[in-house]
């Protein structure tokens, strides 16, 4: 039997609840049930591909190729499970779903409104994952009160009636601000924020209360009193020293043993999980045995969630390695003009890494910092647009190339970097154009790569054959391979009908990797990326060398 937690937010936005749900989701499991977990999401975009980094931060892809929130990536990295197109749905899919409907003449010439079509079909999209797992820990996006949730929070509402109180739960995240005149937490924001949860008919059971620093009993009883909610089920949730301890001091504070409580599972309640796996992960991470700095040149570094699988796999890497890493933001359009900026800002640094990105802004200074990694032989790792500039620095300043672009940014000059017109997926043709969608339209989610036998990266894969997940529209030239090698940029890994260049390394260099897909995506504290790995180790040999 399935059974539903429904995780809402109120108060403010950006309280956590994504990690809240990732860490329930990771003790339920921990206890030996199989968990999955999904989000609502309130916005009208059919998905967040167009959407800036800077208002929504990273988007995160799964192997099926969807396009989704960045909260799926805190699931899949606590409990381990790749998330999937039908683990995150917003209101633009589903209104376009019934708008699509309502076209074919599904609705019998019915008048479509809210409720019953859009809530159905909500309720479908959350009865699809009954009989998937034991728990299905469904996050709802945005803030209780905002009127574009006002349609999830109803069909869930309807949702929960439907499944009964042995198997549906509502659990809210709330916060308690800590006013520095006044000298204490208010517990206010929380009443109100359960009372508009009441008022569109959801009566949370637990509430998880977020805050800075500890909450005094007295206060979690008074949320409880005003709140009509068990004291035992008001549920302190403090600041952790990293995202990786939630597990551990949300156990401690009982907030798994409440949720099987509720459930009416008192025994299994009882019942203590094995958190080993987050007890060695936090003794690595709080008892580093070394330290290295990598220099992330990025053109979206004012938001670090813009890059929050990047950073975790970092973590991971550091993890691995029993290494603390620091990692020192540098904007790549500090570079584009200023000669001394790049030694200054790079100076000291134990590696460069240069992520993804879209357009011309800043690539001038990923060049630059490819370069820079390149003469000084400093570990670089250059993923997506990461690769194709370093692929350009290689092309300008080795093979004397001057006018080398790409066409994502300049129609004249020798394009080195194309549009993918065409490719394979599922043995199926793809076709793009320049005049398509800019939605759901790029090379997305999984695909596999052949490795060069005895290059770095088969190395340090331990294997020839590899599958990883991307997220691009634009390639390189495959034509320049043969002069590229010669200069010691090797293309190591390749699209298995040799068409697409994957990976490039360089042979005449400690550590110089560029890959075209996201390697940050399917890494995990607990199973860590071997070219994070790896990438940490190369810079913690740089570091001896310093």
């Amino acid at each position: 039997m399935t059974r539903f937690i429904f995780i809402t937010g109120g108060v403010v936005s950006s309280l956590g609840k994504g990690l809240g749900s990732a860490a329930l989701g990771a003790l339920l499991q921990a206890r030996g049930y199989k968990v999955r977990l999904c989000k609502l999401d309130p916005y009208l975009n059919v998905d967040p591909g167009t959407m800036s980094p800077f208002q929504h931060g990273e988007v995160f892809v799964t192997d099926d190729g969807a396009e989704t929130d960045l909260d799926l990536g805190h699931y899949e990295r606590f409990t381990g499970n790749p998330a999937c197109q039908n683990d995150n749905v917003t209101t633009g899919r589903i209104y376009t779903n019934v708008l699509q409907k309502e076209r074919r003449g599904e609705y019998l010439g019915a008048t479509v409104q809210v409720i019953p079509h859009v809530t159905n079909e909500i309720k479908d999209f959350i009865a699809e994952k009954d009989g998937t797992a034991d728990f299905v820990l469904c996050e709802i996006g945005g803030t209780v009160g905002d009127i574009e949730s006002l349609p999830f929070l109803e069909a869930i509402r309807q949702f929960g009636n439907e499944m009964g109180r042995e198997r549906a739960l509502f659990l809210h995240v709330t916060l308690l601000p800590y006013i520095p005149a006044a000298g204490e937490l208010k517990t206010k924001p929380t009443q109100h924020s359960v009372k508009e949860l009441m008022a569109v008919g959801i009566r949370p059971r637990i509430l998880l209360c977020r805050a800075d620093r500890e909450i005094d009993q007295s206060d979690l009883n008074k949320i409880a009193l005003f709140c009509n909610i068990d004291e035992e089920k008001v549920i302190p949730a403090l600041d952790a020293s990293s995202i990786y301890e939630v597990p551990l001091t949300y156990h401690k504070v009982g907030l798994d043993t409440q949720v099987l409580d509720a459930f009416g599972l008192k025994d299994e309640a009882k019942k203590e999980p094995d958190l080993g796996a987050w007890e060695r992960i936090m003794r690595r991470i709080k008892n580093p045995e070394t330290e290295v700095t990598i220099a992330v040149v990025g053109k979206y570094t004012n938001l670090a969630d813009s890059y929050k699988s990047l950073n975790e796999a970092l973590v991971h890497g550091g993890i691995a390695n029993k290494a603390k890493v620091k990692i020192k933001f540098i904007e790549a359009t500090l570079f584009d003009q200023d000669e001394a900026g790049i030694a200054h800002e790079l100076q000291g640094v134990n590696g460069i890494l240069v992520p993804g990105g879209f357009g011309e802004r800043g690539a001038e200074g990923k060049i630059k910092a490819a370069q820079y990694a390149r003469e000084k032989k400093i570990p670089y790792f250059g993923i997506c647009f990461g690769l194709q500039m370093a692929v350009l620095e290689a092309v300008r300043n080795q093979l004397g190339i001057d006018k080398a672009t790409s066409s994502e940014f300049d129609e004249d000059g020798e394009h080195v970097i194309g549009l993918m017109t065409e490719w394979t997926k599922d043995n199926k043709k793809e076709e793009r154009g320049s005049d398509t969608d800019l939605g759901g339209t790029m090379r997305l989610g999984a695909y596999p790569a052949k490795l060069k036998e005895g290059s770095k990266v088969a190395e340090i894969y331990g294997t020839t054959d590899i599958e990883e997940r991307h997220r691009h529209r634009f390639e390189v030239n495959i034509n320049y391979k043969d002069r590229l090698e010669e200069q010691g940029l090797i293309f190591s890994g390749l699209s298995p009908d040799g068409n697409l260049p994957e990976i490039c390394e360089r042979n005449d260099h400690p550590w110089f990797i560029g890959v075209q897909y996201h390697p940050e995506l399917k890494s995990k504290p607990f199973d860590p990326h071997p070219l994070f790995v790896s990438f940490i180790e190369a810079a913690i040999a740089q570091g001896r060398l310093v």
